[in-house]
């Protein structure tokens, strides 16, 4: 059974989803990366998860009659764009896709709760070193990467919004990981050059991703 879709180009900072808004389609990545985040009533943003190529950024909206978060594309991301009713369909018609739709949402549920722990628990060395570990192994999970180095488009302030912490003091947790030599950032490349140390310092365990689910 083909999905119907609709191939879309969003740019930089571009609202894929935006919340309070009926989401009639559900968006998975092609190219590109994505991030879900909640505003609060002073304007202060918390990016609450980030979005692979392979990804649904939306699935939970299936469901839902009004989205109570918003996605918006890190760089230039191609999206397909996928009507709910199709998906529902197609749900009800393959009781494996259904599992796996199902299986991912709870992925998604323990990828939160890890954030939770990563804000709640860890200084900014082990926030910023468990995002980065985070991302990389997600990465290499779904074959996107060979070598040490990954795209990583998100900004020092985008990075403050996902760990809880001041772009003031993510720059010097960042200049610290780099003159321990741990990683090199630059030009939107990122390069882990000492796994070991880093993931220690995040406390990272790949555990709760569930790649073998």
């Amino acid at each position: 059974m083909a999905l119907p879709s609709t191939r879309r180009i969003f740019e930089r900072d571009t609202y894929i989803v935006r919340e309070g808004e009926p989401p009639n389609n559900c968006n998975l990545i092609l190219r590109g990366f994505a991030f879900r985040q909640k505003l609060v009533s002073n304007g202060a943003r918390q990016i609450i998860s980030l979005h692979i190529p392979g990804e649904f950024v939306d699935l939970q909206n299936i469901l839902f009659d009004v989205a109570d978060d918003s996605v918006q594309s890190l760089g230039r991301s191609e999206v397909a764009v996928v009507p709910k009713a199709a998906l529902t369909d197609l749900f009800a018609a393959n009781p494996n896709i259904r599992r796996a739709a199902w299986l991912d949402t709870l992925v998604d549920a323990s990828v939160f709760r890890e954030w939770v722990v990563n804000l709640g628990r860890r200084d900014a060395r082990g926030r910023i070193a468990h995002l980065l570990c985070e991302l990389m192994a997600r990465l290499k999970a779904s074959g996107l990467m060979d070598s040490p180095v990954c795209d990583f488009p998100l900004t020092q302030e985008q990075i403050a919004d996902a760990t809880g912490l001041t772009p003031v003091h993510t720059n010097r947790t960042l200049q610290m990981l780099r003159r321990d030599g741990l990683i090199n950032l630059s030009s939107s490349k990122l390069t882990i050059l000492d796994w070991k140390k880093l993931a220690d310092i995040g406390d990272f365990n790949d555990r709760y991703l569930h790649h073998a689910g």
